[in-house]
């Protein structure tokens, strides 16, 4: 019998919650960096493109686009209010050389060099051993494809972060302690060693400085809503969940934040053979 996935993989309940506001404005950053992804693939018509941790399409879509009717995108993500989103998108968008599936992907039922692209947009520190994870995308990449990756750059989420988990902690929460897990490649040469450490040849980085704006300090609590920080928040009670959202809004109010750093880091590695 086959386990739901959110036992197989429990940070899916955080994004299973996080899918309705996922494509929320505030949330523009989805798709900024999913659409610089799909343009360092260098995709062309006809070819087939891999996009892991897909979410709602922020990468997938404009990938359907660039490899045109004769391509085919596979989106595969381990949240299934994700995959169901993105597949209502590409319905209402008759997009009709884009599938998504709702897959583990330490455990993935494709082919080697099925591939000529595979993407993964801020996906691959969600499992344990990274490089292995490099290792096996690699591997179903043809001669000459390409591998893209992309996590976040340092002071991600500032300075927006810091008021959530304190102000978590002080309604009786509990932050996670110690670095987060793609602490390790908020650099440049980090993300680099973690390619090279999986078999990814030559890598090349490109960072993003970005941020997302905030019209008004309700849209931090939306950024929240639709991103990792909705775990923290669905742990609490209903009535805490108020609280929180109330005094969280109420400090990014008054210390007058107008934007959130959401910087990334990409990479390319090209494969010849």
């Amino acid at each position: 019998m086959t386990k739901p996935m959110t036992q197989v993989f429990p940070v899916a309940t955080t994004y299973n919650h996080a899918a309705d506001t996922f494509d929320a404005a505030p949330l523009g950053f989805w798709e900024r960096h999913g659409k610089k992804a799909v343009e360092l693939a260098r995709l062309r018509h006809g070819e087939s493109v891999l996009d892991i941790g897909c979410g709602t399409g922020a990468s997938a879509f404009p990938a359907s686009q660039a490899v045109g009717p004769t391509g085919k995108v596979t989106g595969v993500d381990f949240a299934e209010k994700m995959i169901d989103v993105a597949r209502r998108k590409a319905d209402e968008g008759r997009r009709r050389n884009v599938e998504f599936r709702c897959l583990d992907m330490r455990s993935m039922p494709f082919r080697e060099r099925s591939f000529d692209a595979v993407i993964s947009v801020f996906s691959v520190f969600f499992v344990d051993d990274m490089e292995k994870l490099v290792a096996d995308l690699w591997s179903l990449l043809k001669p000459g494809g390409r591998l893209v990756v992309t996590v976040w750059g340092p002071h991600a989420f500032e300075p927006g972060g810091p008021v959530f988990f304190e102000e978590l902690e002080r309604l009786g929460g509990s932050a996670p302690r110690g670095p987060v897990p793609w602490a390790r490649l908020t650099t440049p040469d980090g993300l680099a060693d973690l390619l090279v450490g999986g078999g990814a040849a030559d890598p090349e980085i490109t960072s993003a400085e970005d941020y997302q704006a905030l019209i008004e300090p309700g849209d931090f609590w939306t950024l929240v809503m639709g991103s990792g920080f909705r775990g923290e928040v669905e742990n609490l009670d209903p009535f805490a969940q108020r609280k929180l959202r109330k005094s969280v809004t109420g400090r990014v109010a008054a210390k007058g934040f107008s934007s959130i750093a959401t910087h990334a880091i990409h990479a390319v590695s090209s494969k010849r053979h």
